[in-house]
C-alpha cells in the first residue's frame, strides 16, 4: 500500500509541492499573528501569499515560478520592505532550476539570486562591514543551493543512465536468447533433414527392389521389407531425440549420443543393405576430436551417399574415403553413377547444410560432378580447438 500510495502522489506534483512549501507558511505565522512587527499585517500577509502561493507549481513551470518569486522580492527591496521568512522561496527557485535545467539554466538562476542577496545587502545593512558580512553570508547561500541542485541533477543523470542501461541490457539479453533459439532451431532442422532424406531415400531404394523381386525372388523381396521396417524405425528413433530436444519437461540426461565417427561403419552397412555398394577407407590414426566435429563428418558423409541413392542411378557404386592429416580431416566421397549435379532434395538443404556445418569449424566442402562421370563430395575439416 505504501508503495501505491508513493506512485500515486509521485503523479500529482503540485500536491507534493504545496506539502513542501507548508514549512514557509508555518515559519511565517508567528511574525504574522505577532504584536510586535516590522511589516503591517495585511502587508505581510499578501507579501507571504504572493512568494508561497506560486510554490505550488514550482516543479510544474520552475523557471516562470522562480521568476515571479524572484520580481517580487525584488519589487520588496526596492520599496524598502524588511525580508520575511517567506523571501526564502527565491532559494527554493534556485534550487529547482538548477536540478531541473541545464547549467547554464542553473547558473542565470544563482546569478540572479546573487544580484538580489548584494541590493538586499545594499538596502538592509548598515556600515560597510554590515553589508560586506550581510552579503557573503548570503552569497554562501545561494552558492550551497545551487551547488545542491547541481549535485542532484547529476545524480539524476547518473541514475537515468543506469535505467537505460539495464534497459538496453534486457533487450540485448532477449535478443540473444531469440537468436539462440533460431540457431538452434536451424541446427534442428539441418539434423531432420539429414536424418529423413537419408533414411526415406534407402526405404525407397528398398521398396523398389522389393516390388521388382517380389513375384521372383520372394527371400529377396522378404530382406527388403525388413530392411524398411529396421530403417524406419531408426528414423523414428532419431526423429524422436531430435524432436525431445523442444521438449523442456523431458530430461535432457536421457537424450542418445550424437552419432560419430565411430558410427561411420554402421552407415555404411545401412546403405549396402539397401543395394548399393560402398568401399569404406581410413588413412591415418583418428585424432581426439569433440562429439560436434565427429557429428559433422558422420552428417556429411551421410548426406553424401544419401545424393547417390537418390540421384546416381542404377548399377552406381560409392566410395566413402576419410584420411586424418595432422590437424584436420578429410572427408572424400564419390560415385560413379550419372554425375546428377543434385543440391539435396531439391531446395538446397543437403549441399548447403554440409557447408554451415563444415563452416562451423573452420571447415569447407566442395562439391561437384566428376570429369568422365559421377559426383564427388570433398570436406575438410580441422580437428584442433584453434580451428
Amino acid at each position: 500500500m505504501v508503495g501505491r500510495f508513493w506512485d500515486w502522489l509521485r503523479g500529482r506534483k503540485p500536491l507534493v509541492d504545496a506539502f513542501f512549501a507548508a514549512p514557509l507558511v508555518l515559519v511565517s505565522l508567528p511574525a504574522w499573528l505577532g504584536d510586535a512587527q516590522a511589516v503591517p499585517r495585511l502587508e505581510y500577509f499578501a507579501l507571504t501569499v504572493g512568494l508561497v502561493a506560486p510554490l505550488v507549481m514550482r516543479r510544474t513551470f520552475p523557471r516562470t515560478v522562480f521568476a515571479v518569486v524572484a520580481l517580487i522580492s525584488c519589487v520588496q527591496c526596492l520599496v524598502g520592505t524588511v525580508p520575511i521568512p517567506a523571501n526564502m522561496a527565491v532559494l527554493m527557485g534556485v534550487y529547482t532550476v538548477a536540478a531541473g535545467f541545464p547549467f547554464r539554466w542553473g547558473l542565470a538562476a544563482a546569478l540572479t539570486a546573487e544580484v538580489g542577496a548584494g541590493m538586499a545587502a545594499v538596502r538592509y545593512a548598515s556600515g560597510t562591514d554590515g553589508q560586506r558580512s550581510t552579503l557573503l553570508m548570503l552569497s554562501v547561500l545561494v552558492a550551497g543551493v545551487w551547488i545542491l541542485g547541481l549535485h542532484i541533477r547529476t545524480r539524476r543523470a547518473y541514475l537515468s543512465s543506469l535505467e537505460e542501461r539495464a534497459a538496453r541490457l534486457e533487450q540485448e539479453r532477449d535478443a540473444e536468447v531469440k537468436m539462440a533459439m533460431a540457431a538452434e532451431r536451424a541446427r534442428i532442422a539441418r539434423e531432420l533433414h539429414d536424418v529423413v532424406a537419408h533414411n526415406v531415400s534407402v526405404i525407397v531404394v528398398q521398396a523398389d527392389g522389393a516390388s521388382f523381386a517380389i513375384d521372383t525372388d520372394v527371400a529377396r523381396a522378404r530382406k527388403a521389407l525388413e530392411a524398411i521396417s529396421q530403417t524406419g524405425r531408426h528414423a523414428l528413433a532419431e526423429m524422436r531425440r531430435l524432436l525431445g530436444v523442444l521438449r523442456e519437461s523431458d530430461d535432457a540426461g536421457a537424450y542418445a549420443p550424437q552419432p560419430g565417427v565411430a558410427e561411420l561403419d554402421d552407415l555404411v552397412e545401412q546403405v549396402r543393405s539397401s543395394g548399393l555398394p560402398v568401399t569404406y577407407e581410413v588413412a591415418g590414426s583418428p585424432p581426439d576430436m569433440s562429439e560436434g566435429r565427429q557429428l559433422t563428418v558422420f552428417r556429411i558423409v551421410q548426406e553424401a551417399l544419401t545424393n547417390t541413392l537418390k540421384h546416381g542411378g542404377p548399377r552406381v557404386a560409392a566410395t566413402v574415403r576419410l584420411r586424418y592429416a595432422g590437424d584436420a580431416v578429410e572427408v572424400r566421397v564419390h560415385d560413379d553413377g550419372r554425375g546428377a549435379a543434385a543440391a539435396g532434395d531439391g531446395r538446397g538443404h543437403g549441399l548447403v547444410g554440409m557447408r554451415e556445418r563444415a563452416a562451423v569449424y573452420g571447415g569447407s566442402v566442395r562439391a561437384a560432378p566428376r570429369p568422365g562421370g559421377g559426383f564427388e563430395v570433398v570436406a575438410r575439416i580441422p580437428t584442433g580447438e584453434a580451428a
